[in-house]
C-alpha cells in the first residue's frame, strides 16, 4: 500500500473508533498466479459492509465484506481463499488466473494494533509479523531490532525477527509470507515514504510534484524564486527557498532518495547536480537532452570537480522512459515510470507477450526471448 492508501486506512480507523463502531481489517497474505493487488494490501471493512481501500479491481470486495461481518461478530480471525479463475463461484467471467488468500481479523484496541497504527502514522520503518500456521502470537520488529509483542516459541521468535530485519533491509523490500522451520508467518512491511527532491519550481515541475504526491512520495521543491514556491502550486510538498550556496544546510538528500534537476538555468542546474552527486541519493534525474548534461559536467570539470564513476552511475540523462512525452504531464509520467521501475528492480519493458510475473522483478528469462533463440 502506498502512503495515500495508508492515510485513508488510518483515517477510517480513527473515525470508526471515535464512533464506537466495530470493524475488521482484511489483508492479502498469499497470491498464486495473477491477481490485481499484491501481498500486504489491506482493506478496512465497517460493520455495515462499507469499506475503504481495495484488494482487487472491484470483484472481491463485496464478498470479503460479507466474510468480515462474520469475523466482526465472532472475533475469530480467518483466512479465506478466493480462486478468481473459478467462474462457477463468481459467475462474472473475471478472467484472472490467480488464487488469493485473504486474512480477515476484527479491529481490536490492543497494544500491538495501536503501536502499528502509530508506526504507520509516523512513517517509520518496521515489520508486523503475523503467524499464519505453526505458531501463535504477534509482534512488531523495528528497524533498530526492538520488538513489541512476541511469539509463543522464543527460539522461533529470534529467527523470525532476524528474517524480518533482513527483509526490511533488502534492495527491494516487499511484504509477503515465509516459512520459518515448521511455522508460516506473514511479514507486513511499513516503509518510510520515498523522498523526491525537485530542483526547480517552474511550471513543468508542478505536475511532477502532483504525481509524486499521488504516488506516496514525500516531495520537496527547491528554488531560489520564492514567488513560485506556493502551496497552491505544490500541494502537499515541502517548499525550500534557497540559493545553491545554502543547499548544504537547507536541503536533505538521504540514502534511497531521488533527485530531479529541472531548473532550466545552467548555473543552478550545475550546482544542483554537484550537490546531488555529493549526496546519498540513489536516483539523480537531469531534465533535457544528453548534450545539456554533458555541458553541466564540463562546467563542473572547469571548476575542478570531477565526479567518481559510482556517482555518475546514479544519473539518468535524459531522464524518464521513452514514451514520446511532450506535455509537462506526459513528461511527469515518463519520469515516474523510470523512478518506480528502478526502485522496484524492474526493467520497464513492454509487458505484451510476457508470461513472467508482472508483480515481482526476478531474473527469469522471458519466455518470448527463449522462443526467439
Amino acid at each position: 500500500m502506498d502512503q495515500r492508501e495508508t492515510e485513508r486506512l488510518l483515517e477510517a480507523i480513527r473515525e470508526t473508533r471515535a464512533a464506537g463502531e466495530p470493524a475488521a481489517l482484511a489483508m492479502i497474505v498469499r497470491v498464486k498466479g495473477s491477481a490485481y493487488r499484491h501481498e500486504g494490501t489491506r482493506m478496512f471493512v465497517r460493520r455495515d459492509g462499507t469499506y475503504e481501500c481495495a484488494l482487487s479491481g472491484g470483484c472481491l470486495e463485496p464478498t470479503v465484506a460479507e466474510a468480515a461481518a462474520r469475523v466482526i461478530a465472532t472475533g475469530e480471525p480467518v483466512i479465506v481463499t478466493y480462486d478468481l479463475a473459478d467462474d462457477s463461484i463468481w459467475g462474472l467471467g473475471i478472467g484472472c488466473s490467480g488464487v488469493v488468500d485473504i486474512r480477515i481479523e476484527r479491529l481490536e484496541d490492543d497494544v500491538i494494533t495501536n503501536e502499528w497504527s502509530r508506526i504507520l502514522e509516523q512513517g517509520e520503518a518496521a515489520v508486523f509479523v503475523t503467524p499464519l500456521a505453526g505458531v501463535s502470537g504477534r509482534m512488531i520488529v523495528r528497524r533498530t531490532g526492538d520488538i513489541v509483542g512476541g511469539l509463543t516459541d522464543p527460539g522461533l521468535e529470534r529467527e523470525v525477527a532476524a528474517a524480518a530485519l533482513a527483509r526490511l533491509g533488502g534492495p527491494h523490500p516487499r511484504s509477503g509470507p515465509a516459512q520459518v522451520r515448521s511455522a508460516e508467518v506473514f511479514y507486513e512491511l511499513a516503509l518510510t515514504p520515498p523522498e523526491l527532491v525537485i530542483f526547480g519550481a517552474g511550471d513543468d515541475a508542478v505536475p511532477v510534484a502532483q504525481l509524486g504526491w499521488a504516488l506516496g512520495f514525500a516531495v520537496t521543491v527547491v528554488d531560489v524564486r520564492e514567488a513560485l514556491l506556493t502551496a497552491d502550486r505544490f500541494h502537499g510538498a515541502t517548499l525550500v527557498c534557497a540559493h545553491f550556496s545554502r543547499f548544504a544546510g537547507a536541503v536533505k538528500l538521504p540514502a534511497d532518495s531521488s533527485a530531479l534537476i529541472m531548473n532550466h538555468h545552467v548555473e543552478r542546474d550545475r550546482e544542483s547536480l554537484r550537490f546531488s552527486l555529493d549526496s546519498e541519493a540513489s536516483y539523480i534525474g537531469v531534465l533535457g537532452p544528453r548534450s545539456r548534461y554533458q555541458q553541466l559536467l564540463a562546467g563542473l570539470a572547469a571548476q575542478g570537480y570531477v565526479p567518481e564513476s559510482a556517482g555518475l552511475a546514479r544519473v539518468r540523462s535524459p531522464v524518464g522512459l521513452a514514451l514520446g512525452a511532450e506535455t509537462p504531464q506526459e513528461i511527469a509520467v515518463a519520469i515516474f515510470g523510470e523512478i518506480l521501475a528502478i526502485r522496484r528492480g524492474f526493467d520497464a519493458r513492454f509487458l505484451t507477450g510476457s508470461l513472467r510475473s508482472i508483480h515481482g522483478p526476478g531474473d527469469k528469462e522471458d519466455s518470448r526471448l527463449k522462443a526467439r533463440s
